[in-house]
């Protein structure tokens, strides 16, 4: 018995030993190793010429060219910065993740994928600190002329719309969905592909087809799609305006702890980007040598060009407009922006209610950017200009805003192509007048309110008379309750060059064939 307690001992004792052991291994190969490892390195190294290191979470889209630049690197490597960029293929909730776990400290997104991604994750942990660029032009929603004539062609239980899930493509969808009145198109009116090209390939495959299909594409595929035969464009993004909006964002805590660091690479940008605007062809340039350098298509000259066309970077004074530090007529402010565009995320169903609760301004910091203007800052000067002395912000780029669409004449007007009904609640007037409800009152301030969005288009209103009764008392009618409608859009701000009252042929009886709608169109493309 005592043998077998004796051997039970020396198990024991031996166990222990190896136990022992295996911790000593264990803390030298993670803690004692790792320690003179660091010590060696750092006696045979030298210190680094960066004092920090700022990562920043993008993808390959061409519009954050300038945030991949050598012009960039080289601003902020003269302080000491450098940046690390992280491809995550567009994975917006991956991004924001990465953000409020802190593993990157700056990140891009287009405004609605960074909406939706706080809903999805139930927290907002990252504010935006600069409006890089806006689409204008380069995404499109094309189709077939004998499939779909119009958007309102859409209007119809068959129609789908082919897009890339999760991207600026589907968002334009959303966008037409939400603007147009489309009450046929089913619930489930998309078909998702995957990437431009796929839509690309959809679309040819699509060609005789008389199915109601519409495909969202971005450059080049847009204009490789209008190569085909009978195809052309039912909308693109040079028609609106504050939807598609690329913004740099800053980890909340990233922000508070270390404003200059945000502060540097928001002027260094602002510095890149004058400079590559000053060259000749700079961003074409640009644009081709970043597709090769993030392995995307190879772009040839004529691409970059109609890329460079198609998208909009915001300069200096364009940032300052949009966070409200130097109002302009013309600019969006970016918390109406972002109001703007969650309402198209709740009225298409991609939200169930607005995540910001109306508090739009909590999305956003204009503090790096009003420091700038505080400091007169100039993107062309090394040293930034002191109010009172010297050029000032004279010599800086000019901010876009919308330009005042021109006065049409009758025959003008005739030739406008109707992009689709105004999604609107019925207007009601008092009975047998022209006198507008309060409530369709208030529904015409809110349409006054969305057709700042779509600042190159022109609207009909469009009076409607009842077939019964007296032809001509409800055509004068219909004449009377168009203008009123125009009257009131004008008193909110909309400039009467954009509008028209027409009446249309009587038809149908009751009530709801007296109302009036209001047609959205372009001249021809």
């Amino acid at each position: 018995m005592s043998g077998t307690k004796k051997a039970t001992r020396t198990i024991l004792v031996a166990g222990a030993w190896i136990l022992i052991i295996g911790i000593l291994g264990v803390a030298y190969r993670y803690l004692i190793h790792p320690y003179f490892q660091e010590e060696l390195t750092e006696a045979t190294g030298s210190s680094s010429q960066y004092k920090h290191v700022v990562k920043v979470a993008a993808d390959s889209f061409s519009g954050y060219a300038i945030l991949r630049s050598p012009a960039l690197a080289g601003e902020l490597k003269s302080q000491g910065i450098r940046l690390e960029i992280e491809d995550d293929r567009a994975d917006y909730e991956a991004r924001l993740k990465a953000l409020r776990d802190e593993d990157v400290d700056l990140a891009v997104f287009t405004v609605d994928s960074l909406i939706y991604a706080g809903a999805k994750m139930g927290e907002y942990p990252a504010s935006i600190v600069m409006v890089i660029d806006e689409t204008n032009g380069a995404d499109a929603i094309v189709a077939y002329q004998g499939a779909v004539g119009s958007i309102q062609d859409l209007d119809s239980p068959d129609a789908r719309i082919v897009l890339t899930p999760s991207s600026p493509s589907e968002f334009l969808a959303r966008v037409v969905v939400a603007t147009f009145s489309l009450p046929s198109l089913p619930e489930k009116w998309w078909e998702e592909a995957d990437g431009a090209e796929a839509v690309y390939k959809e679309f040819r495959k699509a060609k005789g087809d008389k199915g109601k299909r519409a495909f969202v594409l971005w450059e080049p595929y847009v204009s490789k799609a209008l190569d085909e035969p009978g195809a052309h464009v039912l909308l693109d993004s040079s028609k609106l305006s504050g939807y598609i909006v690329d913004v740099l964002v800053a980890n909340r805590k990233f922000l508070q702890k270390h404003p200059e660091l945000v502060r540097a690479v928001v002027e260094s940008y602002q510095r890149a980007a004058f400079s590559y605007g000053r060259q000749a062809d700079g961003m074409v340039k640009l644009v081709m040598d970043d597709a090769k350098r993030t392995g995307s298509d190879t772009l040839s000259e004529a691409q970059a060009r109609k890329l460079v066309d198609g998208i909009r970077w915001k300069n200096t004074l364009e940032n300052y407009a949009h966070l409200g530090l130097q109002p302009t007529k013309g600019v969006q402010h970016l918390e109406d922006i972002i109001g703007n565009i969650a309402d198209v995320l709740v009225k298409t169903g991609a939200l169930d209610r607005d995540p910001l609760e109306g508090k739009a301004s909590t999305l956003f910091y204009d503090g790096t950017l009003r420091d700038l203007l505080a400091e007169n800052f100039h993107p062309g000067k090394k040293v930034n200009v002191i109010q009172g002395m010297g050029p000032g912000t004279s010599d800086l780029d000019a901010v876009r805003g919308a330009a005042a669409l021109p006065a049409l004449s009758d025959e003008q007007w005739d030739r406008i192509v109707a992009v689709g009904n105004m999604r609107i609640d019925p207007i009601a007037f008092s009975r047998g007048n022209a006198r507008i409800s309060v409530r369709s009152q208030r529904d015409l301030d809110r349409l006054s309110q969305q057709l700042e969005s779509w600042p190159n288009s022109y609207l009909k209103v469009i009076g409607h008379a009842r077939a019964e009764g007296d032809p001509q008392a409800n055509r004068e009618l219909a004449k009377s309750r168009a203008e009123a409608a125009v009257r009131h859009l004008t008193s909110r701000g909309v400039p009467t060059t954009r509008l028209r009252a027409e009446v249309a042929d009587p038809s149908g009886n009751g009530g709801g064939s007296q109302s009036v709608s209001f047609i959205l169109g372009n001249l021809p493309y």
